[in-house]
């Protein structure tokens, strides 16, 4: 009783510590200055490359808590390779509105393509990242925007750390447990204000809030509990980070919203 106590308390010092930035996330000008179809062509440029390194995110996190290569023999708990692969599945292999299987990726780049957004930025930087393994190259060949490289950066310097805590952390407090409310005030009026252009998005925002909001976010905060356990170190780590990735995604908005404010001016 008294570990679970603890860990408790451990996750409420995070929530708090990272309270005031969240919602700072969560009221960003960005999502009120989203007018017409142009403006959301712009916010999606930036946001999918954080929908692309999330998955790279979710699979650093699968490959250090599973075994991924053959042969195969037992990695860690049996309880936290379930609680990854559970979300494996939903963001590898979901649904789209017409019950065709793709990751949440896929579905977004079909989403861009509805709306009538250039995915030719984040498919040229996939090619030639593939091709070179060059993030600096592959930014550089995208003509990414700067707050997308920098929040791509910051997501893979927590990958390469190595320490499964700290990746779950970000995983849990900066993107699954953040994604609800931070959609929930893109998605309000969106549908009525252009309809036939962001079905699609439309359903992609509403199946994370859905997804998200409830089983995913609930198995991220367990996953990370578990592999802070009673460690002061680990915790502390986790907290720092996560505060480090929330700093970006303000980042990555302010970026959305400065060029979405500079197309009007």
């Amino acid at each position: 009783m008294d570990a679970v106590f603890t860990t408790t308390n451990r996750m409420d010092r995070i929530r708090t510590s990272i309270e005031s930035l969240r919602n700072e996330i969560i009221s960003h000008p960005l999502y009120h200055i989203i007018q017409d179809v142009e403006d959301l062509k712009i916010f999606m440029k930036y946001h999918v490359y954080a929908v692309w390194d999330f998955m790279s995110l979710l699979k650093a996190l699968q490959s250090g808590l599973t075994c991924t290569s053959y042969p195969w023999f037992p990695v860690g708990s049996a309880n936290t390779r379930f609680l990854i692969n559970e979300i494996v599945v939903g963001e590898e292999s979901d649904v789209d509105e017409n019950g065709i299987r793709m990751s949440h990726f896929e579905l977004y780049l079909q989403a861009m393509k509805q709306a009538g957004a250039s995915a030719s930025s984040i498919e040229t930087f996939i090619k030639v990242l593939q091709l070179t393994n060059d993030f600096d190259g592959a930014f550089n060949a995208a003509n990414t925007p700067r707050a997308a490289q920098n929040f791509v950066t910051n997501t893979f310097d927590v990958i390469n750390t190595g320490k499964a805590h700290v990746q779950a952390a970000v995983f849990t407090f900066g993107r699954e447990d953040l994604i609800p409310g931070m959609f929930m005030e893109l998605v309000r009026d969106l549908h009525q204000k252009f309809p036939e252009s962001i079905g699609t998005f439309k359903y992609y925002l509403e199946r994370h809030i859905e997804v998200d909001g409830d089983h995913h976010s609930h198995l991220a905060t367990e996953m990370t509990a578990a592999l802070c356990g009673n460690d002061d170190q680990k915790w502390s780590e986790a907290e720092q980070a996560t505060v480090l990735s929330l700093k970006h995604r303000k980042l990555l908005w302010d970026g959305a919203y400065d060029e979405i404010r500079a197309r009007r001016n």
